[in-house]
């Protein structure tokens, strides 16, 4: 469980998330759409391309960690991490139209997050410098009726014209159902949370995972 190992480095930031998600709905409709797992050698970063919106907590550690060079406030006062322009080779073929042609400046020429690269080189989870909107992608966390809820844009509904025209955001009829190609991710809120999301949309109609059952109750 998380309070039994930390798997980020961003605390507040992800006790805040977990809060969120153990009262979240879930949106199974949306989980059904097919949507391929991330290549990054195919995607090359794509969901990259404009950088990330940091939370405050994640501006001031990533900048003490040395990657305050790459980060800025925008025009609209977000923290965010600055971009480069992107040549011919760092875009994928597919790559949308209507994105800059720009890339994240925590990417490396493969096309890899610095941030990532540092955590398994030191021996850490994978995630534990990411910035959590990135490994979310393309999950999101959206309002509806005042409540949490945990679910994927389709293309009709992603009104950014973002997260639906990235590689592992875009539905994609050869691919398995997002509830399986999301797995890692689903596993990781799990663990956060201490709910079994993958359990959950995975589990024949009707049924109640005993793990969320228990926390429930």
């Amino acid at each position: 469980m998380f309070g039994e190992q930390k798997s980020s480095v961003f605390q507040n930031s992800i006790e805040e998330l977990a809060q969120q998600l153990r009262e979240a709905a879930v949106d199974h409709e949306a989980f059904e759409q097919p949507l391929a797992v991330c290549e990054l050698t195919r995607c090359r970063a794509t969901c990259c391309h404009d950088g990330v919106v940091l939370s405050e907590e994640e501006g001031k550690i990533l900048s003490d960690l040395g990657g305050g060079d790459g980060i800025m406030v925008d025009e609209d006062g977000k923290i965010r991490s600055k971009t480069r322009p992107a040549s011919a080779a760092q875009v994928a073929r597919d790559f949308p139209a209507h994105f800059p042609r720009t890339r994240c400046v925590f990417l490396d020429e493969a096309h890899r997050c610095r941030w990532q690269l540092r955590a398994v080189e030191e021996g850490r989870p994978a995630w534990y410098y990411k910035p959590i909107s990135c490994w979310l992608h393309p999950l999101l966390i959206a309002k509806r009726g005042g409540r949490a809820v945990l679910t994927l844009r389709s293309r009709e509904q992603d009104e950014a014209r973002f997260a639906s025209h990235t590689p592992c955001g875009r539905a994609s009829d050869a691919a398995a159902p997002a509830r399986e190609s999301l797995a890692m991710e689903l596993e990781m809120l799990s663990e956060l949370s201490g709910r079994n999301f993958y359990g959950e949309l995975n589990a024949p109609p009707g049924f109640l995972p005993r793990a969320y059952a228990r926390s429930s109750g």
